[in-house]
């Protein structure tokens, strides 16, 4: 039985970075992943990491904004400790190797991001996510205290006889094998869940999985409802287009040739934050004025070629071999899309969550800095900051402790469990077709705009799908690599997800930052400042139980919210 002081369930940024934490801090460390670690999601991000690094700019400022923001539903104690240390996070980072993006004068340089009242967004030109996961795996592979698991897949998490979360049962994906890691105190870093929508912006990896491990334990979800439309993604496939290139000048255009973001966002334009920007699109698509196939156009032209190939490289591929546009001459075709979760498992400013023993960080977690809406460029920020404050409590909170008991009987039950999934014979539909009707529904009705009728209609499906995923059933048989497991254990995580989005959207009965509900489109401070909590009440089939937290607030108080 593998036995650690911390283990870490997720190697992307939050992950890597609690695990260096808690290294550091003198712990004996585990750090599991279903992938290769430089295969996370956080691979992905494109745009930047956020910090008042520049003397005429502020934390204040930089607080603010994420205040602003989050429409006033993000908790302003961990909003501040996430803009004061983030100078200090870049500045590390930048020690470590990591080779952001520097100006004529050799300086750090920023670039304008959505929401922001300063450009102070850090970047590697449209790869930064890539840049900081390769330089913190260098310094992972540097510690011999971190053990790391590639390519194990948590399926559990356990539990000693005091209710303390004493370490996890993993498949190993190698072999089929059922593996118990002990641990005096666990850190789940799994990332989000945009596999639960199609089209969606996030890797095939990213399904909820460690949001859905602690709500089977019985830790709450909160602002789950709160599902983040990124305005550019490529029309037919949901591909990322950075919000850099908006940053970098980039124009909206609808089909009558307006520049439609002067009606919605008069002042900020394009550099709306993100939830004003997809509904603003949203609009015009729906009204008539997009074109064929429901999109509207990203003008990258407007930047100087020379910058777009310095700044925005991966794009000018993406565009290319994905749309068949060269954006150096012509405009690309884009619509809003899934990308992120400000929800997650509640946590406190450490990441511990309710659940003794238990941890999270990063977009598997809700500290809620984000509230009902991220600023881009603030995710990255986020998973490195709250990483690192995790890990450094959990190590703190490990020394003081002996090793958990894990009771084996559970390890018992999983390869019951698993054997009978593998046995399973065909009766109904493909893991597959489920996995994709739940993407159609959420991607329809769980959007950009909601109703009352329509999030009806998604729980129904949803409530649906998690009783036929009870039979589902798998075409290989084998243990090397099974991937149709892989998929149906994943397919109850992202079911898990689904519900407690969907259940926290019709509770909340207003519109604020992500979630606009066409029968309440008004912002109601009276009665919804305050975040909706999901947890699941035990009984098989029956809808989970909804709770409320206040909302934190410190120096500023609720205002109208405009660009």
């Amino acid at each position: 039985m593998p036995h650690h002081d911390v283990l870490v369930i997720g190697a992307g940024l939050a992950g890597m970075r609690a695990a260096l934490a808690a290294a550091e801090g003198g712990a004996t460390v585990g750090i599991i992943s279903k992938v290769h670690p430089v295969r996370s999601h956080s691979n992905a991000a494109q745009g930047g990491i956020n910090a008042a690094l520049n003397p005429e700019d502020s934390w204040e400022s930089h607080a603010f904004d994420t205040v602003k923001g989050s429409d006033y539903l993000g908790d302003q104690d961990a909003i501040e400790i996430m803009c004061k240390e983030a100078p200090e996070e870049i500045l590390h980072l930048e020690h470590l190797g990591t080779t952001f993006h520097r100006n004529e004068q050799g300086k750090l340089g920023t670039r304008a991001f959505g929401g922001a009242s300063a450009a102070r967004t850090y970047y590697v030109a449209d790869i930064t996510g890539q840049a900081i996961l390769h330089v913190l795996y260098e310094q992972l592979m540097k510690h011999e205290a971190v053990h790391r698991y590639e390519e194990f897949f948590v399926t559990v998490l356990v539990q000693d006889d005091s209710g303390h979360i004493a370490g996890a049962i993993t498949r190993n994906l190698r072999d089929g094998a059922i593996e118990l890691f002990n641990a005096k105190q666990v850190i789940l870093a799994t990332g989000g869940n945009g596999q639960i929508y199609n089209p969606t912006t996030n890797a095939l990896v990213c399904t909820g999985d460690g949001i859905a491990l602690a709500y089977r334990m019985g830790a709450p979800l909160m602002d789950m409802e709160m599902v983040q439309y990124h305005p550019t993604t490529l029309a037919g496939n949901g591909l990322l287009i950075t919000e850099g290139a908006r940053g970098e000048g980039a124009h909206l255009y609808n089909a009558e040739g307006e520049r439609f973001m002067e009606k919605y966002a008069p002042s900020k334009m394009e550099l709306a934050s993100r939830d004003v920007v997809s509904r603003a699109e949203q609009t015009e698509i729906e009204e008539g004025r997009g074109f064929d196939g429901g999109t509207v156009h990203l003008d990258i032209t407007k930047v100087p070629r020379k910058r777009i190939h310095e700044a925005l490289r991966e794009i000018v591929m993406i565009a290319r071999d994905f749309a068949g546009v060269d954006i150096t001459r012509e405009p690309v075709p884009i619509k809003p899309g899934n990308h992120y979760v400000m929800g997650g498992i509640k946590t406190d400013t450490d990441g511990l969550t309710p659940l003794s023993g238990l941890y999270a960080a990063g977009e598997t977690a809700c500290v809620s800095v984000h509230g009902g809406n991220r600023l881009g460029a603030n995710s990255l920020l986020d998973t490195l900051v709250f990483g690192r404050r995790a890990g450094v409590r959990a190590a703190r909170e490990a020394k003081a402790m002996v090793m958990p008991s894990a009771s084996r009987a559970q390890l018992e039950h999983e390869e019951s469990a698993i054997e009978a999934i593998v046995g399973r014979e065909r009766t109904g539909r493909r893991v597959s077709e489920l996995h994709a009707e739940l993407g159609r529904i959420m991607d329809t009705n769980v959007a950009v705009y909601r109703d009352e009728d329509g999030l009806r209609e998604a729980l129904e499906v949803v409530k649906r799908l998690q009783e036929e995923s009870k039979t589902v059933a798998t075409d290989d048989k084998g243990t090397i690599f099974n991937q149709d497991v892989l998929s149906v254990l994943e397919l109850g995580f992202m079911l898990d997800n689904a519900e407690a989005i969907v259940m926290g959207a019709i509770e909340r009965k207003e519109s604020r930052g992500a979630q606009y509900r066409t029968d309440f489109p008004d912002r109601n401070d009276d009665d919804w400042l305050r975040h909706i909590t999901v947890t699941q009440n035990g009984s098989d089939g029956e809808l989970p139980e909804l709770d409320y937290t206040e909302v934190t607030l410190t120096q500023w108080q609720p205002e109208a919210r405009t660009y």
